[in-house]
């Protein structure tokens, strides 16, 4: 098995275009051809997210991600299960606010692994920032395409005054195209996760490169 490699070792910033593969955004594309053509326009973040997989498929499909992941150095999270993170050895986890708590997320993981949480309200916000984690996403900024049962849309101007609240990272989410990334760096957004934005474009490099070239 690999050595364990520190997120900040890597130095890879949490900042700029996050991607998060879903396979059932376009179910007939590999999440493999994605994760190439995203990376090879500039995108340095992913996440895997799959709500339907068996623990088995999910394993075999996240384990392919990772070792490419490594190959290419860029951060490669998993969506919600810390059990999923340690059998592939990825460099972390993105937690909702029904997931494992962000503590026990921790002592599972240990220092060295990338924890995220999910905020859609000031006080989450809030608590989020006393627990400390490694960033927060915050949204959805707008209504996602891929999620109809998507929590109240908060806006760019909640995004603004949330910024305030913490100095810890703050990815923006939810719904945003390229054409949103300027409002959402002047409101103080450090990264911003797309889903269906650039994995269900016709073609993914192009997509990401609209995205990362304004967030240089």
């Amino acid at each position: 098995m690999p050595a364990m490699t520190s997120v900040r070792e890597r130095a890879i910033p949490l900042a700029g275009l996050y991607v998060i593969l879903d396979p059932s955004v376009r179910p007939e594309r590999p999440l493999l051809e994605v994760l190439n053509a995203a990376a090879a326009g500039g995108v340095r973040i992913f996440q895997y997210r799959s709500k339907t997989a068996s623990m088995k498929d999910a394993f075999t499909e996240a384990g392919t991600l990772r070792r490419r992941a490594r190959d290419l150095d860029v951060l490669f999270l998993i969506n919600d299960r810390c059990d999923l993170a340690l059998a592939i050895d990825a460099d972390g986890v993105h937690l909702g606010q029904t997931d494992l708590p962000y503590a026990h997320a921790r002592r599972l993981l240990g220092p060295q692994k990338c924890i995220g949480l999910s905020t859609h309200t000031v006080g989450q916000v809030e608590e989020a920032d006393r627990l400390n984690p490694d960033y927060i996403g915050f949204g959805p900024i707008f209504t996602p395409a891929s999620k109809p049962d998507h929590d109240p849309v908060v806006g760019i101007e909640r995004l603004r005054s949330i910024r305030a609240l913490t100095s810890l990272p703050v990815v923006a989410i939810g719904g945003i195209q390229a054409d949103r990334v300027r409002p959402l760096l002047d409101a103080g957004a450090n990264g911003i996760a797309v889903i269906s934005a650039v994995c269900g474009a016709p073609d993914i490099t192009a997509a990401a490169r609209k995205f990362t070239e304004q967030m240089r």
